[in-house]
């Protein structure tokens, strides 16, 4: 599972530590009264911590924040009756019993709590709110590790590259692992520093912004904080969880350790067949807390918008189905394929995918799952990833174009990162892009929503960017149920707000060229557009209106 692409910008992050015109925004082909304007270049002012928290769901004319225009999608929605959706999380779990998501989790209706049955003879016993595929797995090796510990997983020509990149990382692990080691030596002074001043171990960014910093090292271990919250991190502690881990990646690449782990055997079910269908548990629902990504993830598309509890989600009349197939590392195609059937199967007509990998052995299990939503009807909202990378050139899973070229169906949509920054660095700079692979883009950078057990944080990544077009979806099928998922995707496509604005490539940047190559917003996916929600809704009820 790729989240944030942290390890990327702490190396960036170490060179700094250790010394190392107006433009236009044009909606195309939506209706009368979508918006449509000029914007000025206004002077840059800080967000304010109400901004920080829904930045996403602002409109770029009314408020110069290049949200998704939630707010006035739900002026446009007053007084309208919507039904309601499940959307499945198909994640690394949801805590449903968070205040702000325990009152849209999605229950089995035709299953009874704890009877150890399966009265709705699906094949899976007291699944009330889901199904988690893993168990008790939490941690996993990456789909390179496990192809160079089993070669017969892949034909030659994978496994050749996949030795290759293999042989590159063990090369370089010795380099990065010290570059870690100092890093996180830096950020452990910088939070010690920090918990000094404040006096207090559990501080907040608006904490450390209000330090007067009048001594070096506060002024070092501020600036180090500041950089962390940057990156999408929710703390120092964070930073440090983080760092450890790549820590511990890199010390066991060179050991040799990691190709020799093997986690799945616990779960008595064998990845490579899927003559076992039925293996996990039903604990999807409830989570721990070290865990949080999906949790985050389902915040977004459906965090309770009427009940005065830290924050809104984008969609109302949705219930969350929480599918755990996801773990610290990278998932199974076959969790991924039989986590997408088991959407499909009851009820869900929204998915979001909200994870990926760059090998995947079964594909072709993952590619039929997709297909048979297509065949069912059901959207799929996919992350781009956070590689910084063009995925028409160098692929990433799940996708629905085999070949990189060719769609084999009309109900997969990709979304990258956007910041709240209108400028040159509107593009999350690590998220992935394409002019044929990425459909759209979304808010993606700084996003506040659920983390379990009752709290909030903010964190960043395409993962965070994918739900927020998965709640649109989730309004556009509530609101206007007989659009079909092809109708929708096409929607969603067409009605974002189309950017005359040169961004930052990502991943351009380089010693040679320290502030990166700019490119037309346009050029790094199919609309070039940013998904808003009023202009789909209104294109929604101007396409249902006609067909009356």
């Amino acid at each position: 599972m790729k989240r944030i692409n942290v390890g990327v910008s702490l190396i960036t992050l170490s060179l700094v530590m250790l010394g190392c015109s107006s433009t236009k925004i044009s909606n195309l082909v939506v209706p009368e009264g979508s918006q449509n304007a000029i914007v000025a270049t206004k002077k840059k002012m800080p967000l304010t911590e109400e901004q920080k928290q829904n930045w996403g769901h602002y409109d770029l004319v009314k408020d110069s924040i290049p949200g998704m225009s939630v707010d006035m999608a739900y002026e446009f929605l007053a007084n309208k009756k919507g039904e309601t959706v499940v959307v499945a999380v198909v994640d690394s779990g949801t805590d449903l019993e968070h205040e702000d998501l325990k009152p849209n989790a999605w229950q089995n209706p035709k299953e009874k709590p704890g009877n150890k049955k399966d009265d709705d003879k699906n094949g899976y016993v007291d699944d009330i709110n889901g199904w988690n595929f893993l168990g008790e797995i939490y941690k996993e090796n990456a789909e390179l590790y496990r192809i160079i510990k089993d070669p017969s997983l892949v034909d030659d020509e994978t496994y050749k590259k996949a030795k290759e990149a293999y042989d590159e990382k063990v090369k370089k692990a010795k380099q990065l692992k010290f570059q870690y080691e100092n890093i996180l030596h830096a950020v452990k002074n910088a939070d010690e520093t920090i918990s000094k001043q404040l006096n207090k171990k559990d501080y907040s960014e608006k904490d450390v912004e209000n330090i007067q910093a009048d001594t070096q090292d506060l002024q070092r271990a501020v600036s180090i904080a500041k950089q962390m919250y940057g990156f999408g991190l929710s703390s120092l502690q964070e930073a440090i969880d983080e760092l450890t881990k790549l820590v511990e990646e890199n010390t066991m690449l060179l050991s040799g350790d990691t190709i020799k782990k093997d986690y799945r055997s616990v779960l008595g079910d064998d990845e490579n067949t899927m003559e076992t269908k039925f293996y996990g548990d039903a604990n999807s629902g409830h989570h721990v807390k070290s865990e949080s990504h999906g949790t985050h993830v389902s915040g977004i598309i459906g965090a309770s918008r009427d009940n005065n509890l830290g924050m809104k989600g984008v969609a109302t009349n949705v219930k969350i189905m929480a599918l755990r197939v996801v773990p610290d590392g990278d998932e199974y195609d076959k969790d991924v394929a039989l986590g997408i059937r088991y959407a499909v199967d009851n009820g869900a007509k929204v998915i979001n995918t909200s994870f990926g990998k760059g090998y995947s052995p079964k594909s072709e299990w993952v590619y039929e799952a997709i297909k048979y939503a297509a065949e069912k009807d059901v959207l799929i909202v996919n992350a781009a990833g956070n590689d910084s990378k063009n995925i028409d050139e160098k692929v990433t899973y799940p996708n629905d174009a085999p070949d990189l070229v060719n769609e084999i169906s009309n109900n997969f949509i990709t979304v990258g990162a956007i910041s709240s920054n209108y400028d040159e660095n509107l593009v999350a700079g690590f998220s992935n892009y394409g002019k044929l692979n990425v459909d759209v883009f979304a808010p993606g950078v700084e996003i506040y929503s659920t983390t379990p057990e009752n709290e909030y944080a903010f964190k960043g990544g395409t993962s965070m960017a994918s739900p927020a077009v998965a709640g649109v979806a989730a309004l556009i099928r509530s609101y206007y149920p007989k659009l079909t998922a092809a109708q929708v995707k096409k929607i969603l496509m067409n009605s974002g707000s189309k950017l005359d604005l040169d961004v930052i490539k990502p991943g351009s940047a380089s010693q040679t060229n320290p502030n990166g190559t700019k490119v037309p917003f346009t050029e790094l996916s199919v609309t070039g557009r940013i998904v808003n929600a009023y202009n789909a809704l209104r294109m929604a009820d101007a396409l249902v209106n006609k067909k009356k």
